[in-house]
Formats: C-alpha cells, sequence, structure tokens
C-alpha cells in the first residue's frame, strides 16, 4: 500500500548557531506541523554532561522558534552520535519529510550529508538558502523517476506565484516511458507550467535555467557522484554556481536497478489525488449557518429543487419530508422545491407524500413515449423532467436519523464554488449484526466492490469516500449532459462521466457524519455489486474500443439452498443506461426552447 504523499509532519535537526534555522523556514512552508529536534554533538571520548549548558541553550532556543504549527522536542539529543540517535527519534515520531539545512556539505551536527542519503530512513530534503516567505517563482526540473513527485509535491507546496515544471529529456533518449505518468498529472493541475527541452547537457541546462528562479527543487541522483556525496552533478553544479534557494530531494524508496522507475507514473497520481481530497472535501458543519447559506443561494441567484426517489418507504418518507420541509422550506427558504419520485410504491408512500404537500409522480408513467423500467437511476434521470431548479439535490427516503444536514450539506459546495458541478455526500454506516451494531460495518458493496474499481481504472476517483452514497446533488447544465445508468449502477456511472466531461475539480464530498437505514441481505448486495461492474464495464468500452459485455452476461445465476440440497436461479439484471436528458425532445421543449 502506499502511504499518502500530503505532507503532514516534517522534522527539523537544529543544531548550535544558527544551524537549522533555514530548513526550519523551508519546513513551515512545505508541512502541516513542524518538530524541532535539538542536536547538540560531543566529540568522542567527551563526557556527554559536559553538554548540559549547550543542551540549556539549545531548549531556550527551540522555545523561541516555537508556532501555532511548531512543537519540538522536550528532551535535546546530546550525543557523541547523533545521527544514530536522531534516527530513533524518526522511528518513532514517523515524520513525512526530514528537512536538512546544506551547509558546506555538512548537516547540523557535523557529519557529511552523505550520511543521510545513503539509505535515507525517510523522504529527506537538503535546503540550501533562506526561504522565509513564499517565493515568486519556483522551478522542478523532472526526468521522471521516483524523486519527481516528492520534487513535485514539494514545489506545490510552496504555493509560489509561479511554478513551472521543466521536463528535460537527452538528445537521442531511447525512451520517455519514466514521464509519461506524470505528464498526465501535470496536465490536470492548471498551477503548474510544463515546458519541455531536449538538450546534450542537462547540468548546464539546468543551470542556466535556474538563473531565472527563486528557488529550485531537484531530485537527488541514485549513485554516488564526483565528489562523492549522492547528490548528483546536477546538485553540485547548482549549489556551487546557482543564485538561487535549492531543495534537493530523495525519497525512502529506492531508485531500480534499471536507474528508471516506469511506474512512476501510476505513484504520482496520489499527487492529484491529494490535492483534490484537501480542497474539495468539506464537512457539513461548515455549512449550518442556514442564514449564511441562504445569502449564498442568493448572490448566486440559483433555484434549488429536492428530488426524492422511494419505493415502499412508508415507515421513513414521512419524517423525512417534514424534517426537510421545515428547516429548508419553512424556517429559511433554502428549497424551492421537494417532489416524490415514486417507483410503484404498494404500500403508503405516495398517500403519506401527498398529505404533506409534496408533488408525486409515478417515473413508470412518465415519458411512456420510451417505455418504462424499473430502477432507481431510472427514477433520478425522469426528476431532471419534474424538477425546476438550477441545482438538483437527491436523498434516499430509508433515513432513519434523517436531520436537514443530508440536504444542507450536499448543497453548500454547489452555492460556495460556481466551478463545482456535482458532489457527493458520504458518512459512517452502522451494519447491525443480529442483536450487535458495528459502527463502520456498513457500505460493503462500496468496499469491496465499486472502490476496488474505481482505484484500478479511475484511480483519480479513488479519493471518493462513498461513491454509492444516495446523497448527492448537482447542477442542472452537468446532469442533463451525461447518461444515467436505470439501476443499482447510477451513482457509479453518474460519478464516471461527470469526471469525464467536467474533471476531477468539478467534484467535491461532504462529511454528513453517521446515516442511519436498512441494511440489505448478501443476495441483494451480490445483485447491486452485478450491476455496477456492468456500469464500470461499460464505461470502459470506448478505451479499449470494443463492446466488453455481451447480452448472455448479463443474468446472474443466483445459488439458492432448500432443504433438497442447492440449486440455481437465474436472473437477469442488465444495467441499461438512459442517454443525456438533453436529447430527449420533451425536456428540450421545457427547458431549451
Amino acid at each position: 500500500m502506499t502511504k499518502t504523499h500530503k505532507i503532514k509532519l516534517a522534522l527539523v535537526p537544529i543544531g548550535l548557531g544558527n544551524d537549522g534555522q533555514d530548513a526550519f523556514h523551508a519546513a513551515r512552508l512545505i508541512a502541516e506541523e513542524v518538530l524541532l529536534v535539538g542536536v547538540v554533538p560531543i566529540q568522542r571520548g567527551q563526557s556527554v554532561s559536559a553538554g548540559a549548558e549547550q543542551a540549556r541553550a539549545m531548549r531556550k532556543r527551540l522555545m523561541s522558534m516555537s508556532a501555532t504549527n511548531v512543537r519540538f522536542k522536550a528532551t535535546v539529543i546530546v550525543s557523541p552520535t547523533a545521527w544514530e540517535d536522531l534516527q530513533g527519534v524518526i522511528a518513532s515520531e514517523e515524520p513525512d519529510l526530514l528537512v536538512v539545512e546544506w551547509k558546506d556539505g555538512k548537516t547540523p551536527w557535523g557529519d557529511p550529508i552523505a550520511s543521510i542519503l545513503v539509505n535515507p530512513v525517510c523522504n529527506v530534503a537538503i535546503v540550501r538558502g533562506s526561504l522565509r516567505s513564499r517565493p515568486e517563482r519556483t522551478l522542478v526540473p523532472v526526468r521522471g523517476g521516483p524523486y519527481a513527485e516528492l520534487a513535485f509535491q514539494i514545489g506545490m507546496r510552496l504555493r509560489s506565484r509561479q511554478l513551472d515544471v521543466l521536463h528535460i529529456t537527452l538528445t537521442g533518449a531511447e525512451t520517455d516511458a519514466p514521464f509519461k505518468g506524470m505528464k498526465y498529472i501535470l496536465s490536470q493541475i492548471p498551477e503548474a507550467n510544463l515546458r519541455s527541452i531536449t538538450t546534450d547537457d542537462a547540468v548546464t541546462t539546468i543551470l542556466e535555467e535556474s538563473r531565472q528562479y527563486d528557488v529550485v527543487v531537484l531530485g537527488a541522483t541514485a549513485g554516488k557522484s564526483t565528489g562523492g556525496a549522492m547528490i548528483g552533478p546536477v546538485a553540485e553544479k547548482l549549489l556551487a554556481e546557482s543564485p538561487a534557494n535549492l531543495i534537493l530531494v530523495k525519497t525512502r524508496r529506492p531508485m531500480p536497478e534499471s536507474g528508471l522507475d516506469e511506474s512512476v507514473g501510476a505513484k504520482a497520481i496520489s499527487i492529484l489525488v491529494d490535492k483534490w481530497f484537501a480542497e474539495n472535501t468539506f464537512h457539513a458543519e461548515e455549512f449550518s449557518n442556514l442564514k449564511n447559506l441562504l445569502a449564498l443561494k442568493e448572490k448566486q441567484g440559483s433555484t434549488i429543487s429536492l428530488a426524492l426517489p422511494a419505493l415502499n418507504e412508508e415507515a421513513t418518507v414521512g419524517k423525512v419530508i417534514r424534517t426537510v420541509k421545515k428547516e429548508l422550506m419553512e424556517k429559511y427558504p433554502l428549497l424551492d422545491e421537494i417532489v416524490l419520485l415514486d417507483s410503484n410504491s404498494t404500500d403508503r408512500t405516495r398517500e403519506i407524500a401527498k398529505g404533506l404537500g409534496v408533488p408525486v409522480y409515478i417515473h413508470q408513467h412518465l415519458l411512456p413515449e420510451l417505455g418504462s423500467r424499473a430502477g432507481k437511476g431510472e427514477a433520478l434521470w425522469k426528476s431532471l423532467l419534474v424538477t425546476k431548479g438550477d441545482i438538483i439535490a437527491w436523498i434516499d427516503t430509508d433515513i432513519i436519523n434523517i436531520h436537514p444536514r443530508f440536504v444542507y450539506g450536499i448543497i453548500g459546495p454547489l452555492l460556495l464554488n460556481r466551478n463545482i458541478q456535482f458532489v457527493k455526500g458520504f458518512y459512517r454506516r452502522p451494519l447491525r449484526v443480529g442483536d450487535k451494531v458495528q459502527a463502520g460495518g456498513g457500505g460493503r458493496v462500496t468496499e469491496l466492490t465499486a472502490r476496488p474499481l474505481l482505484n484500478l481504472f479511475y484511480p483519480e476517483l479513488s479519493g471518493v469516500v462513498q461513491p454509492l452514497s444516495g446523497e448527492y446533488a448537482g447542477r442542472r447544465e452537468a446532469l442533463e449532459a451525461v447518461p444515467f445508468a436505470s439501476g443499482y449502477g447510477v451513482e457509479t456511472g453518474l460519478l464516471i462521466d461527470i469526471f469525464e466531461r467536467f474533471g476531477l475539480r468539478a467534484i467535491a464530498q461532504v462529511d454528513l457524519l453517521e446515516r442511519i437505514h436498512h441494511n440489505q441481505e448478501l443476495e441483494a448486495l451480490g445483485k447491486m455489486s452485478f450491476a455496477i461492474i456492468q456500469t464500470v464495464l461499460r464505461k470502459l468500452e470506448p478505451r479499449f474500443e470494443r463492446s466488453i459485455i455481451e447480452e448472455v452476461n448479463k443474468t446472474m445465476k443466483l445459488i439458492k439452498y432448500a432443504k433438497g440440497g442447492y440449486y440455481l436461479e437465474v436472473e437477469e439484471i442488465a444495467e441499461r443506461e438512459r442517454p443525456p436528458m438533453i436529447s430527449i425532445p420533451a425536456y428540450r421543449e421545457r427547458f431549451h426552447k
């Protein structure tokens, strides 16, 4: 399992005098939290107690450097083997990055820089120069390999006004495979400006380019350089001649024997996903001030519809409607309408909704010229026809612990950011097994089917916590432009299609805390998984330029058991798809005259 590439904690060794000060300032720009460790080296053979006074001075210095995102170890390292002791701190704290200051090729405790680069115990950044504020221009030269993604990640964390990624290709190089994955990621991050240069002399080219930048972030080499330290000829040249500040990085992951890691593209995608997760993951509490949310709605000038899909939900539908209507229509007019899309319920679901003043539509009766299909996706698709809002939200009607946050949470990001087109909710889902409840045991199809498939074929969507959640919202202009699966595959299909049409940044997700509903039997979950797999395979067909699913594959053989033994029961679970609603004449007549 690849560890997340978010830099949460940076460990900075602080030496005597001003040693470590530049590393400290760089670390504060790069990491969310900085851990300072004072290092007082003692000569071998000298009594460790001789360093007591220096240790007191070091603790005083560290106290003066403390800030809101900075902490320090109360016990300063006083040792003749400072690096060995520091490795113990690294093992216990598990920092994402060790940030060490460059001082004439030495560490703050006096050892050669090579001592921490030969077999790095964690990701390492060597800093030369002062970065007390965010730089104006940052350069990240890359060729590929495992250090390129770390260099780019740190370049992003510096948040300079201009971030240039310089791809260097040597003249006559046979392959550029290591950079393909990185190039794909860069194409989806507009903050990064990609330039490519083919050259016979990478060292001189990067040196000349570096003169135009405030800071250069560069990956170390895999082997020993001419000077004996594992920094490489480019870094040696920049250290000696470039006026730019320099951050030299090396990952704990070793370089492969070939010298080039052709899987780096797959690993580099975590940069994109981590960035999306950090920027586009919200919490319902952020939107709990409904007065502020209403002001955002009025400022945006949007109308909002809530559509409720239902099938035999008489036990919960009334409470769902009353709760939402009271808070989000009567008290705060956030919603302009609520409609119920019924799938031919045989209980009192429709009667209860009508009694509460909510318009009810039986989705099988809508657009009769197109035929009738069963399935939740069909109801959601047809809800576009019978709602009026610029923003459409859906929540399930079987929520036992219904709360207005299930609605305002998924609407909030759309009102906050016009670039967001689609919002998914996520939550903890308790699972009842007999008389016991497992707090996080729900969402079995999500974890065993949907997320593995997305990680495999659509890794950009791997940060979506619950792709199958029934609480989501979107802008009409986006929803009307994409197809809808008619059954269980609707959530997965919408997520993939919105991503492919509008990009990852158009999607957001919101933590809705906890959702309690009725858990389904294992057989029903198997049918759901079968439909979701069909949906994903259909989305992959353009990629492979062939039909993947034949008609014969759309029946599921269910294993049954009776007193006489096991037998098979064949059931057709063909996950069909409706075209984009904007292509339907009756819809265009209403919304696009």
